[in-house]
């Protein structure tokens, strides 16, 4: 504290002297706690109150004690939704237009969401809130999320006190990428001791709350809630899943007519809504085999399970907010990110890296893996069908501008705050909303400055004026939407939607709103056309091409342009990196786990892993480097004292190399060289076979064929380790021992790439996108 703000009196001694405290920042005295739960991947037509076929009874109870929104819009993509609830800013404006790992150089692209945009969090920690942030992140820059930040886009950058989750698009239930504050942490328990993700979740977000409650009790809190579920991987215990067991025999064309006949029993949508039209990339349920519908209904089983498990964790919190009697007096607000995901493709699949990689999946395969769907063997997703039934009555899903991918269930509940109960609001909401609203709520103004920098606008509009009446005209009339090129704009009851396949680049003719024929725009008339089933663009030329001006005005106003709709260039875009390219790559034992994008590249060329070591008396075991997970990767560790590497082809198989004579005793010098010998056939999921060679010094002690390698990606769920295999074995061989820690001494590793290396970009361009 400087002199000049010092309010007491300094004298020669204390009695002539006067103390002075600072008066504390508090809250106003009826400001509410604010909890936001945000859910991943879960369509408007999923939850039990949105007239879903899953229960979901604590979501449900909060529907019945508060308000569910009919009419509440996302971005379409689960980063950009998110910087939009957080910031209350579009998207684009936030420079999120679509997820980091496919910004690029343009102020509404680059990913690096704007100090001047301040967050929810940001503001509250100013007005006496305690923060906390539970769960998936992923806003931050892709090249800031390793160990070398910066962290100013991390959560403790970015208003949070505390932070205990992951910072990319998913990871594994079983055994997540875990950070907790600015630093990574391992799992607490593993999968064989009953650890889920989600409960874990859970319970930090009590003992968060609990430990400020119990020393300030009249402090109010701002929890962000993110579970990561229902993002594949469909991981849950399998006692949830067969809870469904035989519930979706009927298949994806019977399950849209039920969930429409809940919706409209439910009053969620007007009676006479009407299905929208059959998406012409789902196969009709009674075309497909025996086969394929027992798996694809327990794929959909699993996913049920996951979404029922991850209601239930939300149920712990609640229980604990009524037990502390906080709940009354806490904001609840339940969202979902974006529609419901495609990302599992036509067939589902039992590990997406197989898809990532271009490697085929078999339906024998697949259903031998069907009773283990869920488990921490595979990362599966459901089949696009259920994707469909999941987005009911709506058209298409995730990704695109449909109201398949932007209209999402909104629940807000607030006993003490909103008197209603039970009741429907069909005022179109926005994500951008949500932070003019809990400000409106707990009664403070957006600030002019945010530690210094001068704010922006806030773009949202607060819905709070529709708590209490059901028939108050709607306030946010016009919003633009943009995803992947897709675009749309809603105005007055209207919306425009103008769909555009991803990767596919744009001319200026393409792009041309001046005419009905060129500019391929639909139309609906949400009054009376709640479902977007019936395209009148036709009828009402005049309305089209009216919206289609608006568009373009609204995205000039926001950053959109340069509008983007290219795939393959759009990755290949530079952008910054967490270190300049080089040729070595030297790691340490005992530092973090390096995420995927951070990683050395080694995949197609011929490369080298030279360590260090010191071997003591009765030799060694363990891991000295690995990279990947069980879905792919290699390892370069030691067993019974004999130096072994392994490559695991995306997880379907291994291809060991093992030293003929074990490690000597004393210092030592080891080296894996790995030799291409032919070429690689990327779009058929094989990489380039080679030779592989370890030595003892200079002295060679094995060699052996490696006849195919992974193609494209390690994964999503991957990341480099040094001295330790961090979190989900690379190899079956020690899967059992996980970590499997190195138990002599390792000086460096260090990894050679001085060879060229191959990419195929459309493959890793469908990767990039589906981490939202």
């Amino acid at each position: 504290m400087a002199q000049d703000q010092f309010h007491g009196r300094i004298g020669r001694t204390y009695d002539e002297s006067e103390p002075w405290w600072p008066e504390q920042t508090r809250a106003p005295d009826d400001a509410p706690n604010v909890l936001t739960i945000v859910l991943d991947d879960v369509g408007f037509g999923q939850l039990g109150c949105y007239g879903g076929l899953i229960d979901t009874p604590n979501i449900d109870s909060l529907a019945e004690e508060g308000l569910r929104y009919n009419s509440f819009q996302t971005t379409a993509l689960c980063s950009p939704t998110r910087s939009c609830l957080m910031t209350g800013r579009n998207h684009h404006s936030n420079a999120m237009a679509g997820i980091a790992e496919i910004s690029t150089g343009f102020p509404g692209y680059n990913g690096h969401i704007p100090h001047e945009n301040g967050m929810l969090s940001e503001i509250l920690a100013e007005e006496g809130y305690s923060t906390y942030h539970t769960g998936k992140w992923h806003l931050t820059p892709a090249e800031a999320t390793s160990a070398a930040g910066p962290y100013d886009q991390w959560p403790l950058g970015r208003g949070f006190e505390r932070f205990y989750g992951f910072l990319g698009g998913d990871t594994d239930q079983y055994t997540p990428a875990l950070i907790h504050d600015n630093h990574q942490v391992d799992p607490p328990a593993t999968a064989e001791e009953g650890y889920h993700l989600t409960e874990d979740l859970a319970q930090r977000t009590i003992e968060f709350i609990g430990d400020t409650k119990q020393v300030d009790p009249d402090k109010p809190f701002f929890t962000y809630f993110c579970p990561g579920a229902c993002h594949a991987p469909h991981q849950v215990p399998a006692e949830w899943a067969d809870k469904y067991a035989g519930e979706f025999d009927m298949g994806w064309d019977e399950a849209r007519e039920q969930i429409l006949a809940h919706q409209k029993e439910l009053g969620i949508v007007p009676e006479d809504t009407d299905l929208s039209p059959r998406n012409p990339d789902v196969r009709e349920w009674d075309s497909l085999s025996e086969d394929e519908q027992r798996l694809y209904a327990r794929m959909m089983e699993v996913f049920a399970g996951f979404l029922e498990h991850t209601d239930a964790q939300i149920g712990k919190v609640l229980d604990y907010l009524e037990e502390i009697g906080e709940l009354d007096d806490t904001l609840v607000v339940v969202v979902s990110d974006n529609g419901a995901s495609a990302e599992g493709g036509p067939d589902g699949s039992i590990d997406e890296n197989h898809f990532f990689n271009n490697v085929p999946e078999s339906l024998e395969d697949n259903l031998e893996a069907m009773d283990e769907l869920g488990g921490p063997d595979y990362f599966n997703h459901y089949p696009w069908g259920w994707t469909w039934a999941g987005d009911t009555p709506f058209q298409r899903w995730k990704r695109e501008t449909y109201r398949g991918g932007t209209s999402d269930p909104l629940v807000v509940s607030w006993p003490e705050g909103i008197e209603a109960r039970g009741e429907i609001r069909e005022q179109f909401v926005h994500a951008i909303d949500l932070v003019p609203t809990v400000l409106e709520c707990i009664g403070i103004d957006p600030p002019e400055e945010i530690g210094g920098v001068t704010q922006s606008p806030i773009e949202g509009t607060s819905f709070a004026y529709s708590f209490e009446n059901a028939d108050a005209p709607e306030l946010h009339t016009t919003q633009y939407f943009e995803m992947l090129g897709t675009r749309a704009i809603y105005h007055d009851g209207w919306r425009a939607v103008h769909p555009w396949p991803l990767g596919t680049p744009m001319t200026a003719e393409d792009l041309s709103a001046t005419s009905l024929e060129d500019s391929g725009w639909e139309l609906y008339n949400l009054r009376e056309d709640f479902s977007e089933a019936h395209d009148v663009a036709s009828e009402h030329p005049e309305k089209v091409l009216e919206l289609a001006q608006l568009w373009w005005a609204e995205a000039g106003k926001h950053n959109v342009l340069p509008l983007d709709g290219r795939g393959v260039e759009r990755l290949a875009e530079e952008r910054p990196e967490p270190g300049r390219p080089r040729d070595q790559y030297v790691y340490y034992p005992g530092g973090q786990y390096i995420p995927e994008n951070a990683a050395v590249r080694v995949l197609n060329r011929d490369h080298s892993i030279t360590a260090d070591l010191s071997i003591p008396v009765g030799g060694v075991e363990g891991t000295i480097l690995s990279h990947g997970s069980k879905s792919g990767g290699y390892s370069l560790y030691v067993l019974d004292n004999h130096l072994r590497y392994v490559h695991n082809y995306v997880g379907k198989e291994e291809f060991e190399v093992v030293a003929d004579e074990p490690l000597p005793e004393g210092e030592l010098q080891v080296r894996m060289e790995f030799e291409t010998t032919g070429e690689p056939n990327l779009d058929e999921g094989l990489g380039t076979p080679g030779v592989v060679r370890l030595f003892h010094g200079d002295d060679q002690v094995a060699e052996g064929e490696i006849p195919k390698t992974i193609p494209i990606t390690m994964g999503l769920a991957a990341g480099l380790s040094c001295g330790r295999d961090a979190l989900n074995a690379t190899t079956d061989v020690y899967r059992d021992r996980t970590p499997f820690e190195f138990t002599g001494d390792i000086t460096r590793v260090t990894v050679d790439v001085s060879g060229d290396t191959v990419v195929h970009p459309e493959a890793a361009m469908e990767q990039i996108v589906t981490r939202e």
